[in-house]
């Protein structure tokens, strides 16, 4: 239900457009575009800015509906918009953001999911019957976000947005966790701390300027807001953050990125190994760091992790995090036998609830 807590906030936005999430079908946008809604920027507006088609909103709008005169509205009376997940993962809520729709905002909404294999088309996406309620058909504000906690166990691949009868949505977030079909993981070595292999940050020591989960965007960053920024530590300490890898691996590469951050990157950096046991090894030592670089750095250290820790000196920002290297085959059976993906996206919530107590 709508306002029982936004915790899940911390976990990824899958649909986002930056994690390669697309909106790949709507029924109408007749004032405002679809593909609006998974931008990742937040929603603005600028007033008496006016289009052909009227006031220009940063959002999906279709147009108004019109029934008979005298007849009874239609119950089932929606618009829809179809969202491909930028990575098929576990979803743990829902923000349906009607920034800025303040008359013409829906009064109800609903979202479903799906699991579709391949590659499917916009129009097969549009005529398939077998989507899944994640949330039902509930009321909204105008001009808020609108957060829904979503309960279920499956893997999803697209979300279906559908609001009654018309209006407007600013941004649709998707939030929980990645969980990639094992098979693409086999091929070779790869980023364990990549978002779109199953990597998730669970914990750091600050998030005042960016959310962490940046680190493990795909591509490359294309500002300093598309990264992971800290405040100016006053106590002489260190910042750091901690990357729970897409399973036991042995790491061969790090890539450690301050891109856009000139005057504001850390000037030093370690990387600390955590295996399974939850003992530490040192997979790379306090090494210097240059503003505005991506660096590269040689692992030399065979045994395997589940996760990492980078330390950062004293404080500031970086764009990207790459941690290269390849599954331990107990690592590539678990995946392959994983347990029920709910269980482990609300592990995955869990972790990242605490780091906020």
């Amino acid at each position: 239900m709508s306002g029982e807590g936004t915790e899940f906030t911390l976990l990824p936005d899958l649909a986002v457009r930056t994690l390669g999430g697309a909106v790949v079908w709507a029924d109408d946008e007749s004032f405002a575009e679809k593909e609006n809604l998974i931008r990742p920027e937040a929603a603005t507006f600028t007033a008496a800015t006016f289009g052909h088609k009227g006031q220009v909103y940063d959002g999906w709008e279709t147009r108004r509906r019109r029934r008979s005169h005298g007849a009874a509205p239609d119950s089932d009376d929606a618009d829809r918009a179809i969202v491909r997940l930028g990575v098929p993962g576990v979803i743990r809520g829902v923000v349906v953001d009607t920034a800025w729709f303040k008359g013409n905002y829906p009064p109800e909404i609903a979202v479903e999911g799906l699991l579709a294999q391949g590659y499917p088309s916009a129009d097969e996406l549009a005529a398939r019957t077998d989507w899944i309620t994640l949330v039902p058909r509930s009321k909204v504000n105008g001009d808020a976000e609108n957060p829904f906690v979503v309960e279920s166990e499956r893997q999803f691949t697209h979300v279906r947005l559908s609001m009654f009868p018309d209006g407007g949505v600013a941004r649709l977030r998707v939030h929980g966790l990645a969980k990639p079909d094992p098979r693409w993981l086999d091929s070779g070595p790869f980023d364990l701390a990549a978002l779109e292999n199953g990597g998730l940050v669970t914990d750091c020591s600050n998030r005042f300027y960016s959310h962490p989960q940046n680190l493990l965007m795909p591509g490359r960053a294309r500002v300093m807001g598309d990264g992971w920024e800290t405040a100016r530590r006053r106590d002489g300490g260190n910042d750091w953050v901690r990357v729970r890898l897409t399973g036991e691996g042995v790491l061969r590469t790090a890539e450690i990125d301050t891109s856009y951050f000139l005057f504001n990157s850390p000037g030093a950096a370690r990387l600390t190994g955590i295996r399974s046991d939850g003992t530490e090894v040192e997979l790379l030592p306090r090494v210097d760091l240059q503003p505005d670089t991506r660096h590269r750095f040689a692992i030399e250290v065979a045994e395997p992790v589940t996760e990492a820790r980078l330390d950062v000196y004293p404080d500031g920002g970086f764009a990207r995090l790459r941690l290269y290297g390849t599954l331990t085959e107990a690592a590539r059976e678990r995946l392959r036998a994983e347990p029920a993906l709910g269980a482990l996206a609300d592990a995955a919530l869990e972790g990242l609830r605490g780091e906020q107590e």
